[in-house]
């Protein structure tokens, strides 16, 4: 079985397989191994942009790759820290004291990922725009997909992906003109919605028309991927099955718990930014949960509220309350490995799992 689709003559790759990660070097290790590389830069200053994608574009030479924007709408028009943190209610101020003093977490020694900047209009405007001057083959809207960046973004001959939870998502997405559907399950890591993998993507297929459709949430074997191409779907998009990778380079208590974990210990959490988040359970998802606790605040003034302390967090390693996000199939995820590994695991599993069901199915 040649692990092809249509998709991927369009896109010059050999596999179609989207891997989606928040390093440099794991993005590019997809690419050059026949996937789609996408680096998350949503938490990155529009400078570190300019340099992530000029130096994965090094790596990787012709081959293509993208670049992932989370893109909320009603975020404040400026990024100004001061001014939100005048907002934040005291009685979620004196929650993450308490946090702090309980755990005895150092101060951090610079801002968080989460409150280095305000997720503001201000800076979406700057990191699109520093998107749009390289020259990256696809930009995907994990969040919010905006009509006039889509075609912008598609005037320059770069590919647009948007992801989505429901049918109406897509619909909005498709009369933007997006060229590509990447239906996400409830079973995905990190922001999620409340619709299974398995329920969403025919749906999505059947709604999309001729705009290609890509599975995401819960795919993270050879099955997954020819269960989702059966469903309708002409590509995977993968995200947690990277994470205990050499090429990822998280800290060895992250990675620790990933090999831990069931799907049973993630949780679904809006303690970090204050839009739900699938994560792995830790003393940080619990403590939000307990009963009398603040609500986390909407966005971005949940970011500004925890930021630093997440930040302290991984700094100081403090083990209880350190968490990644990660979604339900971080059960396959049992060894630490290499990209290079992993897409080679994948296709051998998938033209295996075709084989057998051809031997076991007949019509």
């Amino acid at each position: 079985m040649p692990l092809k689709t249509p998709l991927c003559d369009r896109l010059g790759i050999d596999v179609p397989v989207f891997g989606f990660v928040h390093s440099v070097q794991a993005a590019a290790e997809v690419t050059r191994n026949g996937g789609f590389g996408i680096y998350g830069a949503t938490r990155d200053t529009p400078e570190e942009i300019r340099a992530n994608l000029k130096t994965i574009r090094a790596l990787v030479g012709d081959r293509p790759f993208g670049v992932d924007l989370v893109l909320p709408p009603n975020m404040p028009d400026h990024d100004d820290r001061p001014a939100i943190e005048k907002q934040l209610p005291e009685k979620h101020r004196a929650f993450v004291d308490s946090l702090i003093k309980r755990y005895e977490v150092p101060p951090a020694s610079k801002a968080g990922m989460r409150s280095r900047f305000v997720r503001s209009k201000d800076m979406a405007v700057a990191q699109i725009e520093a998107v749009l001057e390289s020259d990256v083959d696809l930009l995907a809207c994990g969040i919010g997909a905006p009509p006039d960046v889509l075609r912008r973004a598609k005037a320059q001959g770069k590919m647009t992906v948007a992801l989505v939870g429901n049918r109406n998502h897509a619909s909005r997405a498709i009369a933007s003109g997006v060229d590509i559907l990447v239906a996400q399950g409830h079973d995905a890591g990190a922001h999620t919605g409340p619709i299974g993998t398995f329920s969403l993507v025919p749906q999505i297929v059947e709604v999309a028309g001729d705009t290609p459709v890509v599975a995401a949430g819960g795919v993270a074997t050879g099955k997954h991927i020819v269960a989702a191409l059966a469903l309708g779907a002409v590509g995977v998009w993968m995200g947690t099955v990277w994470l205990a990778t050499k090429e990822y380079g998280l800290s060895e208590t992250i990675v620790e718990k990933l090999l831990a974990a069931g799907s049973e210990d993630t949780v679904i959490s809006r303690a970090d930014s204050g839009k739900t988040l699938r994560q792995i359970r830790s003393a940080w998802s619990e403590e939000w949960a307990k009963e009398g606790v603040p609500s986390p605040l909407k966005m971005p003034y949940q970011d500004i509220l925890v930021g630093d302390l997440l930040g302290a967090i991984d700094e100081h390693d403090i083990k209880p309350l350190v968490h990644y996000p990660a979604g339900q199939s971080i059960a396959y995820v049992n060894a630490r490995s290499t990209v290079a590994d992993v897409m080679a695991q994948l296709i051998k599993d998938a033209r295996e799992a075709y084989g057998a069901l051809g031997k076991r199915v007949t019509v």
